[in-house]
């Protein structure tokens, strides 16, 4: 059943019988508890200790980890490649991501890699689809996870795999919270704590959830890719409160592109930083659409499509 037009690199076919839609969606104890502790935590204490100063921190914060961190650390960077650069940097960036609060290194990888692969495919199981109805996918994304019947085999490239801060990051993921945690504490008190980790925590989760969710459902698209069992959109006017995560159709056409806005009125904040870093000399290689290989499964929906 393994027909996928374009392979994802760190998935591979178990067996002939390696599916994305024989499987289950399981309660994930860790996944879940983490969410629910902190969503408590930004209900509860939010409304108690809501200050100016303590809005003003959380809502630079989370700008801070979702664009340097989520969309150029872990998403252009670690996962796709899309650009080059020192691996003092690389480590900043990756670490920033991992303070968003979603998970370990390893296990973003995995995260991200196993969505890509089931999706490719002509039929997956709905978990990957976020086609649901939306109070179903909420929870199945916030809280519960998929097992396959016979899932691909999952092997990170050995640079990765075997390097010892991502070893670190993996293991210590929810406790890259705790440096923060004291800074903000020692500038703000008990206030910029809640308001800098938990509710930061809170509104990345449902935000990069909500993000996936109507960008596999609504809005415009380019693009077409032929035998995918599900279709990226992307959602106008939202380019710069997703850190240009939101140019989705862009991204399932072209994955290993530094740049997700590909058009000139599509906002991409994750771009402009990439470009004020390859001004500044700090990265280079960055990758375009026209850089990468073509995809015979890829087909323009528009005549004016690059």
């Amino acid at each position: 059943m393994n027909d996928t037009p374009l392979e994802v690199r760190r998935m591979r076919p178990a067996s002939a019988l390696t599916n994305p839609l024989e499987g289950v969606v399981v309660w994930s104890p860790v996944k879940s508890l983490w969410f629910t502790s902190h969503m408590l935590i930004a209900i509860i204490g939010g409304w108690w200790t809501i200050s100016p100063g303590a809005v003003g921190l959380s809502l630079a914060f989370t700008v801070l980890t979702l664009c340097l961190g989520h969309t150029i650390g872990l998403h252009r960077l670690l996962i796709h490649r899309s650009f080059a650069c020192p691996r003092w940097l690389e480590y900043l960036l990756v670490h920033l991501g991992i303070v968003v609060g979603m998970g370990g290194s390893f296990r973003m990888l995995h995260m991200h890699d196993i969505r890509d692969w089931a999706q490719r495919h002509r039929a997956c199981h709905p978990f990957f689809i976020d086609q649901r109805p939306v109070w179903r996918d909420a929870l199945w994304q916030l809280h519960c996870e998929m097992q396959l019947k016979h899932p691909p085999v999952f092997e990170i490239e050995r640079e990765v795999r075997e390097d010892r801060f991502y070893r670190f990051l993996q293991r210590t993921w929810m406790l890259q919270q705790l440096p923060y945690a004291v800074v903000f504490y020692l500038l703000g008190g008990i206030g910029w704590v809640v308001w800098g980790i938990s509710v930061r925590i809170v509104v990345s989760l449902i935000g990069h959830w909500l993000i996936g969710y109507f960008a596999h459902n609504h809005g415009e698209r380019d693009w077409h890719l032929e035998g995918h069992a599900v279709q990226g959109y992307n959602l106008p006017h939202l380019g710069l409160i997703t850190m240009g995560e939101c140019w989705h159709n862009n991204h399932h056409a072209f994955p290993d592109s530094a740049r997700l806005g590909i058009k000139q009125a599509q906002h991409d904040p994750g771009w402009w930083a990439l470009r004020v870093l390859n001004f500044c000399g700090l990265i280079t290689h960055l990758k375009l659409p026209a850089d990468l290989p073509a995809r015979p499964e890829l087909l323009p929906l528009k005549p004016n499509t690059p």
